[in-house]
């Protein structure tokens, strides 16, 4: 069964950002993604759950792999045409640690952040 996106009126959708960075950590890993947001679809995403990532990790939850998901999450969002990302934080999450590394390395891999 497909759940088709929300419907929103072109007002809101003129004031929404339309690509927005969310990020997770759980104990073991490390991901990150890029939403669409008129069509709440994932547009590009990273993590350190990926086979192909996990053996040139040593690490897969640390700020280095943190850092390695942002800079291949950006290397990816340039491919598809994505130039800037808005970056969406939980109430928790701060600018600290994991949570820099990744858009950190997004800047330095060439996606503007709004």
């Amino acid at each position: 069964m497909v759940i088709p996106p929300p419907v929103r009126s072109p007002r809101i959708t003129k004031f929404l950002k339309p690509y927005v960075l969310k990020m997770h950590f759980t104990n073991k890993y490390v991901s990150a993604q890029v939403v669409h947001s008129p069509t709440a679809t994932v547009a590009s995403s990273a993590s350190s759950q990926e086979k192909v990532l996990r053996a040139s990790m040593e690490n897969t939850r640390d700020v280095a792999a943190a850092a390695k998901i942002g800079k291949i999450l950006g290397e990816r969002l340039l491919l598809k045409d994505i130039p800037a990302v808005s970056v969406f934080l939980k109430r928790e999450q701060k600018y600290h640690g994991k949570v820099r590394a990744v858009i950190d390395s997004l800047r330095e891999a060439g996606v503007k952040l709004l």
